[in-house]
């Protein structure tokens, strides 16, 4: 395992199910059908080459054989507006693939913003990860575990909440040991 994979299943447990950020992931994680590719990727068109790949990957497998893929693109895309431009390209190729409704990417980048915080908000750890990672997830999978949540559509909320009592001094500190040097 590389040093970019084993930084990002890193966080993937300590963060995304060990804060409880994605109440899903331990599961399929604990089951090994979560996949980390990491993307060598420099330029647009490969990048999106490769979500395709691993899109057809997705279709060529059972969900209980892969139910997810992190594809983690350590060598662009560190620019979060650069990032979050680039996701309307992943959005319409998403929109093209298969029957359009098949999947969705979930978004993460070390230095993810949302709209009305400030940089350094605690709320914006909760898509904030070591690398600008696209995270491809299962629509049927995701349907099915939303049903038999209590309150799914609050988990947001939940998140942000939990993030704010952590306080973003902790949280900093927390993601610094996944950073890459």
């Amino acid at each position: 395992m590389n040093e970019i994979e084993q930084r990002t299943r890193q966080w993937l447990e300590q963060a995304v199910i060990g804060l409880g950020l994605c109440p899903f992931a331990s599961q399929p994680y604990g089951r090994d059908q979560v996949a980390i590719v990491v993307s060598d990727a420099t330029g647009e068109a490969q990048l999106l080459a490769q979500l395709s790949a691993e899109l057809r990957r997705l279709d060529d497998s059972a969900a209980g054989e892969r139910e997810t893929t992190l594809l983690v693109v350590p060598a662009m895309l560190a620019d979060f507006l650069d990032y979050n431009d680039f996701l309307d390209q992943v959005d319409a190729l998403l929109e093209n693939h298969g029957d359009g409704d098949a999947y969705q990417v979930a978004s993460f980048h070390p230095a993810y913003q949302f709209a009305g915080t400030a940089p350094g908000d605690a709320e914006n750890y909760t898509n904030r990860a070591p690398y600008p990672i696209l995270h491809i997830l299962r629509e049927d999978s995701l349907s099915r575990a939303l049903e038999h949540y209590p309150d799914a559509d609050q988990i947001p909320e939940r998140n942000i909440e939990a993030m704010n009592r952590l306080g973003a001094a902790a949280l900093k500190r927390l993601f610094a040991g996944w950073r890459a040097p």
